[in-house]
């Protein structure tokens, strides 16, 4: 359902979900009582009646959108005709309890669709809980968003899990929700261009990343079976399972140190891929695969790959670039790096 405002979860609501049972028949249950679960908020201005013959798309994952005027400058500065964006906020007080991403598309001259992923039960993850000095969200909503410099047509939400694992206990993040996919279509010359921002699960291991790749592409073949279609954003291909990466943080380390290519070289460790490369969608000219997409802040050790991606499917792509996730003082303006690429129909 589109809608110009997403429907509100009291504040006294959301309390009474948190401190309540928190199994997976709960979530199920409590997700389907929340409108905001199954609405596209639009809002916005597209500023151009159309995108010529090619599109310069950004994807960027802007880890809440909280530095909004540094993460504006850098979109400008390319000047893309389409943004297709993963975790933002909206109503949350880690973000300062407004609206950034209605504030961003008006500075880009874009109309946006925005998709609620979760419905935040408290103030975020544990270094979030601790700055929020007992603060309430105003809305509590985490999602994904796309926004457009030219009339962004027929917006749609793709749900890719619902078992509800980041609302049990032992995440210690509660949320209402899950990963999705929101997207709509775009005209480039006389055709019409499917654009989608994608958003897959960090907390599963490679092959429940290829589940939900495969029930994205299965949904985006019923939108529009004929589109050329461009995918963008966090796909999370971090080549093992959470558990992998930190129960045993001295085994993985000896894994990387075995395989240094690892991280950047993800395909025989990510089904997701050949999957994708089976129903004729290409990445190959769409990414600067030589480069990491994770930022961390300076001095940290932690190892970082080549997580987000672009697909083509029927479009010739160009001119990849990673771009730097910094703030004007040298620190990360998100823990990823931006993606841009330029694409015509094929």
């Amino acid at each position: 359902m589109l809608v110009s405002q997403l429907t509100h979860v009291p504040i006294a609501d959301r309390e009474a979900m948190r401190d309540g049972p928190r199994d997976s028949a709960t979530h199920l249950r409590l997700a389907a009582a929340i409108p905001a679960l199954g609405q596209v908020e639009i809002g916005g201005k597209a500023s151009r009646e159309s995108a010529g013959e090619t599109l310069t798309v950004v994807a960027w994952n802007v880890e809440r959108l909280r530095h909004g005027d540094a993460i504006a400058a850098t979109l400008a500065g390319q000047g893309p005709d389409v943004v297709l964006l993963s975790e933002v906020d909206e109503g949350m007080w880690r973000s300062g309890n407004g609206h950034p991403l209605r504030a961003l598309a008006d500075r880009l001259g874009h109309a946006f669709a925005y998709g609620v992923e979760f419905v935040e039960l408290g103030g975020g993850n544990e270094a979030e809980r601790l700055a929020t000095g007992g603060e309430s969200n105003a809305e509590g909503f985490h999602g994904n968003a796309v926004t457009s410099a030219v009339p962004l047509l027929r917006p749609f939400l793709v749900r890719l899990d619902a078992a509800g694992g980041w609302f049990r206990p032992e995440r210690g993040q509660p949320r209402i929700g899950g990963r999705m996919a929101i997207g709509g279509q775009v005209q480039i010359g006389n055709r019409r261009v499917t654009v989608v921002s994608v958003h897959l699960e960090n907390r599963t291991d490679p092959a429940g990343r290829a589940v939900q790749t495969r029930h994205l592409l299965d949904a985006i073949d019923k939108y529009d079976p004929q589109a050329p279609v461009l995918l963008g954003g966090d796909f999370n291909t971090l080549t093992a399972s959470h558990e992998d990466r930190y129960d045993n943080p001295q085994a993985w380390a000896a894994r990387i140190a075995a395989e240094p290519d690892r991280l950047i070289d993800v395909e025989p460790h990510e089904p997701l891929l050949a999957i994708l490369a089976g129903r004729g969608y290409d990445w190959k000219a769409a990414n600067t695969l030589d480069l990491p997409t994770q930022r961390r802040e300076a001095g940290d050790p932690t190892p970082i790959g080549h997580i987000d991606w672009f697909f083509t499917r029927g479009l010739v792509a160009s001119a990849p670039a990673v771009l730097p996730a910094v703030l004007p003082d040298g620190r990360p303006s998100s823990d990823h790096e931006a993606l841009v690429v330029t694409v015509r129909i094929a």
